[in-house]
């Protein structure tokens, strides 16, 4: 995103390839930090590093990707750049704590999953964008522009990536089906369950999410279905696919 930004405002040099480099290191991070806190054990279709070397060195790896990406920064010398990222790192962080905060609770409502998914999602992709706009150097209607169009796509990928939780192929998407439902996530699909169903599907919902329990998954997704949540969820990704074109 990063390198493709810098190409269509005309200028891609090393300073955009060291960038994106500082991105995907925050990425991977950011990553291998999430597959600690939600214990999972695919990533990818492979084994996640927690689950072939331990908790520690998944941390210890990502904290040093975390401190490389800053280097990398640095050495770019620009301080309106290095203040972007500082801000996303943290935003970053909020919104994983917010997720985990708001784990196991079936009352999360959609602007408080629209606000995480911001934090811990579309605040890289629209930094990605944003950051190559910088050192490309154009004027502030163009930053604002690809800062934008950066948040907007991030939001479309993550409400389509909650979508194939329940949707996908396994052999395909690389992880388990459901995992969403075992780490008591209320993603949009749920949550517009939780708003049009009936009280069979609110409770079968709510008890799934507290218990963070997958194993009523196939009824869950019966319920998604009777009540057009995917229909909804993927008229939103394309409100926002448009509002990012």
């Amino acid at each position: 995103l990063t390198l493709l930004t810098a190409k269509t405002l005309g200028t891609c040099d090393y300073a955009h390839i060291k960038f994106a480099t500082v991105i995907e290191f925050i990425h991977t991070a950011t990553l291998l930090h999430d597959d600690v806190v939600d214990l999972s054990q695919l990533r990818r279709g492979r084994p996640t590093v927690n689950a072939q070397f331990g908790n520690s060195p998944s941390v210890l790896v990502g904290d040093f990707l975390y401190t490389r990406a800053f280097q990398l920064m640095v050495e770019l010398g620009n301080m309106q750049l290095l203040k972007t990222m500082a801000d996303s790192t943290n935003i970053i962080a909020e919104g994983e704590v917010l997720q985990l905060d708001k784990a196991g609770d079936p009352s999360t409502n959609e602007a408080q999953y629209l606000d995480i998914i911001y934090r811990k999602t579309a605040t890289l992709f629209s930094s990605a964008s944003f950051g190559a706009a910088i050192l490309s150097q154009v004027n502030s209607t163009e930053l604002t522009a690809m800062s934008n169009y950066g948040r907007y796509l991030g939001l479309a990928f993550q409400i389509t990536d909650d979508i194939l939780d329940y949707l996908g192929d396994e052999q395909n998407l690389g992880k388990s089906l459901g995992d969403d439902l075992s780490e008591g996530r209320m993603t949009l699909p749920l949550i517009r369950v939780m708003e049009t169903g009936n009280s069979k599907d609110i409770n079968l919902v709510s008890k799934a999410i507290s218990g963070k329990d997958s194993t009523a998954f196939n009824a869950i997704l019966d319920s998604i279905y009777a009540n057009k949540a995917i229909e909804y969820c993927e008229k939103l990704a394309l409100k926002y696919c448009d509002l990012a074109i």
